[in-house]
């Protein structure tokens, strides 16, 4: 039998795909089969954008702990289910008649739409703030505020309000978060999961150094408000101390900070989370109004129990908020891993049903995700953020989640919304600046890890992982899905040594994925 010419060509052609890809699969293994995963072990897809084609896979049908990758499904079931432009508008209604003094008598109800971020991180362009070491997450490691302010959504509602012609309100000011049912974020950060949301539902601590050791410490919270009263007592160590502070909201009202921070340093940033986030949207909701100059009767001290409008198509309005689109959300969410955001997103597609519960939301979110393509069957949820004990994924049902929303009219603002490899949010600092990778993998992250108090207190790393879309060197386009789960880490070594495998992962794909 003899060949043709142009089949010896093909035949070459095939055979040196052939062995590209398993120079591909060699570099990866010699990471992902080294002595540090004997215990662990990893799911891997990479699979062509264009063709579907797998350029290679590792446990790729297996289940996974997903940690924060789960944000993914959860954005793109919002996305679907709302639309990137959706905006939360969060009206105020008035019950009973303006007299013409401009006096109400009667209450103002502000109705919490659920919206997110409430305000707390808009821009003066209509934008949604945000820094690559989130202040929800201060408490476990570098943070930094945003510029902007976190009263700004209950301060222009007041100026609405003012100019509705509200002088006056000799009644009750009180907030209507009935939406959906409050639950517990999952992962770590505020866990109050509620309609209502104040600045994320913390409360902000700065700790600056004074001149020298052994100087007061400046201690700042944000927002000020009469919600709480700060009681602070904190030093200034010597250089190269640690940083030693506490603090407690006492019967939620109290804030006790003790301890001390290094000389020289830079300011630090605690949080407190706040128990009861209506009981403070009141309290600076009626601070707000004041400030507008109208006169409010009510106290600011938590008020009693006032029976709530079963409708409120009867009670004219008098101010509403609209936040900035939900593109600018999934975007906070996506590049800094917001759980609070995150874990709130199931309630609101409930509430967009009619329901109030986060299972029916966590129901309404799988139908959706099968409108994508995605098989339903081979994952599981328990919240929106990750870190749930029922949150388990496989890498193959991932890439079909980035393929369904790669045909999306929203798929640009999915994409976009990711954290970009060497770039921003929890992929900045993966790899070096100089990286051949930098700027060329979209990409969303998850951590999750447990302290072993039976070994020294080790930590357990239950999941670390990756999942996007990368352009390689040659310009071809894939999706990567890299998870790997269950490794004890030696004392001493955190997590960010994974993240920078998985970096290193993704240069090896970049650079070998002809």
């Amino acid at each position: 039998m003899r060949c043709s010419f142009w089949s010896l060509v093909l035949l070459g052609v095939w055979l040196s795909a052939v062995d590209a890809q398993e120079g591909l699969a060699k570099k990866i293994e010699a990471v992902i089969d080294g002595k540090d995963y004997t215990e662990g072990h990893w799911g891997v897809l990479v699979a062509d954008a264009k063709t579907g084609e797998t350029v290679y896979g590792r446990n790729e049908r297996k289940l996974f702990a997903p940690a924060s990758t789960t944000k993914l499904y959860t954005c793109a079931a919002a996305l679907i289910a709302f639309g990137k432009d959706h905006k939360f508008v969060t009206p105020v209604h008035r019950r009973g008649e303006i007299d013409p003094e401009g006096n109400l008598r009667g209450d103002l109800i502000l109705v919490a739409s659920g919206d997110p971020s409430f305000g707390g991180r808009t821009t003066p362009e209509g934008t949604l703030a945000f820094r690559n070491g989130d202040h929800t997450y201060a408490n476990g490691s570098a943070a930094e505020l945003t510029d902007t302010n976190p009263l700004f959504a209950f301060e222009d509602l007041a100026k609405q309000i003012k100019a509705a012609g509200i002088k006056s309100v000799s009644g009750e000011v009180l907030i209507d978060d009935r939406l959906f049912h409050p639950t517990q974020s999952t992962g770590s950060g505020p866990s109050a999961v509620t309609p209502i949301i104040v600045n994320d539902n913390v409360i902000d601590l700065t700790f600056t150094p004074g001149e020298k050791a052994g100087d007061p410490a400046k201690v700042t919270a944000r927002p000020e408000t009469a919600f709480f009263t700060l009681d602070a007592v904190v030093s200034t160590g010597a250089k190269g101390s640690a940083t030693l502070t506490s603090f407690d909201l006492v019967n939620g009202y109290s804030l006790a900070v003790r301890g001390s921070i290094p000389v020289g340093s830079k300011p630090v940033v605690r949080v407190v989370s706040v128990e009861n986030p209506a009981n403070l949207a009141r309290t600076v909701f009626i601070e707000a109004l004041r400030k507008a100059g109208i006169v409010v009767k009510a106290p600011l001290a938590r008020p009693v129990e006032i029976a709530l409008p079963d409708d409120y198509d009867k009670l004219p309005k008098v101010a509403a908020h609209s936040s900035p689109p939900l593109s600018e959300l999934v975007k906070v969410i996506l590049k800094v891993s917001h759980n609070l955001y995150a874990s709130t997103l199931p309630c609101l597609l409930a509430a967009k049903h009619g329901a109030k519960s986060l299972s029916a939301g966590l129901r309404e979110e799988g139908n959706l995700l099968k409108g994508l393509g995605v098989d339903t069957a081979t994952i599981s949820f328990g919240g929106g953020a990750g870190g749930a004990n029922a949150d388990a994924v496989t890498p193959r049902a991932t890439v079909q989640l980035l393929s369904g929303m790669a045909k999306q009219p929203d798929w640009p603002a999915f994409k976009a919304a990711l954290p970009v490899l060497g770039v921003d949010g929890t992929l900045a600092e993966v790899v070096d600046k100089d990286s051949p990778a930098r700027g060329k993998v979209f990409a969303k992250t998850g951590t999750l890890f447990w302290t072993d108090g039976l070994n020294g207190g080790r930590s357990l790393l239950r999941s670390k992982a990756l999942a996007g879309v990368m352009t390689t060197k040659t310009g071809r386009e894939l999706y990567v899905t890299m998870f790997i789960n269950d490794v004890p880490l030696p004392v001493g070594v955190g997590p960010s040594r994974e993240g920078k495998v998985l970096g290193k992962l993704c240069e090896i794909i970049y650079e070998n994925a002809d």
